[in-house]
């Protein structure tokens, strides 16, 4: 069987890869043969790319990303982002942009997208599944970037491979909480202790009105504690 996540769950980079059935290095992956697409975010310190979540997590600002860096070659981040190849073939950037566009007039549907974000090394979590509804360029440092829009698709189960719904938590949820969730409980589950198939997870659901904004009200749970939780929500 497949392995499936839920938004939420946190996970190492090789079971990542792993679920997705490829090894996953780059940053965009536009789906093809039948594949959804996949974006893997950093909003930490540091990150290479400037994403940012609005919205209380249903809106996802990503940025395109850059040429490779080469030995003797300028600084990816002086240069333009590039949506092709000196022939023509569209690059990640491009595929993302076409099926934006592609979808704002009315051509086609909204690409779905699986987000993965990295919390710190070697640690990602599932944010869930988006539905890419924009993209445009803008200026950046001198040079010009790409931005693309996605919004949390209500129905996470639209897609084969890694999701399943999780009522509690339909709002991705910010960072920073992650970060300090991550450190106050330890990498471990709150209850138990384990360190293993963990989830951050809303004590209060947003369903029932508990926020994703507030470390307050989330905790980490192995899936052992997670599962039970859930099974006495009424």
């Amino acid at each position: 069987m497949p392995v499936t996540f839920a938004p939420g769950d946190v996970i190492s980079h090789s079971k990542m890869s792993d679920a997705e059935g490829m090894m996953l290095q780059r940053g965009m992956n536009f789906g093809s043969h039948g594949r959804t697409s996949i974006i893997l975010m950093s909003v930490r310190r540091g990150a290479p790319y400037n994403d940012h979540v609005d919205d209380d997590g249903r809106i996802l600002v990503y940025e395109g990303h850059d040429i490779p860096r080469t030995r003797g070659g300028p600084n990816p981040k002086d240069v333009n982002q590039p949506s092709a190849t000196p022939k023509g073939t569209l690059l990640q950037n491009g595929l993302f942009h076409s099926a934006a566009q592609a979808y704002k007039k009315g051509k086609a549907p909204a690409e779905l997208v699986k987000v993965y974000e990295k919390v710190r090394t070697g640690i990602w979590v599932y944010n869930g599944l988006f539905k890419l509804i924009d993209s445009w360029r803008e200026k950046s440092g001198g040079r010009m970037v790409y931005k693309f829009k996605l919004e949390l698709a209500e129905d996470q189960t639209r897609t084969p491979g890694p999701v399943r719904v999780d009522d509690g938590c339909s709002r991705m949820i910010p960072a920073a909480v992650k970060q300090e969730v991550w450190k106050r409980d330890k990498g471990k589950c709150r209850l138990c202790g384990s360190n293993q198939n963990l989830h951050f997870d809303h004590i209060i659901p947003w369903s029932k009105g508990g926020s994703s904004l507030v470390a307050e009200n989330i905790q980490l749970l192995c899936a052992k504690h997670n599962l039970a939780k859930h099974d006495r929500i009424e």
